[in-house]
């Protein structure tokens, strides 16, 4: 017969359930806006290749745009890498202040399992 749980520790595990949830998605998240940050910078290092005068395009959807104005392209993918990198470095933050959280309610369960006579802890 399994033994039922108190329901403190029963809303514990609901929360590690929902912090494991979040844990997942903010690493998601951040995950593709290192994908998005890499391919901005890899943009920009083919740019500085590419000598002046010479034609430059920019993808829109499934089309491609010559691109009149260099200088704004080059101003606009800066503000994008800049962007990118404050929003990576912010998913970081709630990604550890995440595991924490986790650590902390394993802990709780955890000892709140070994104070519980026939638990096997």
């Amino acid at each position: 017969m399994a033994m039922r749980l108190p329901q403190n520790i029963e809303n514990k595990l609901v929360q590690m359930k929902q912090v494991e949830q979040q844990l997942q998605s903010v690493a998601a998240q951040r995950y593709q806006m290192e994908i998005e940050l890499s391919e901005v910078k890899h943009t920009l290092e083919e740019l500085e290749k590419v000598k002046e005068g010479a034609p430059v395009y920019r993808q829109a959807g499934s089309v491609l745009f010559k691109v009149e104005d260099r200088e704004s392209l080059v101003k606009e993918l800066e503000d994008d890498r800049e962007m990118l990198e404050v929003r990576i470095k912010t998913l970081e933050r709630q990604e550890k202040s995440l595991r924490e959280s986790y650590q902390a309610l394993q802990n709780e369960i955890s000892s709140a399992l070994q104070d519980i006579p026939g638990a096997g802890g």
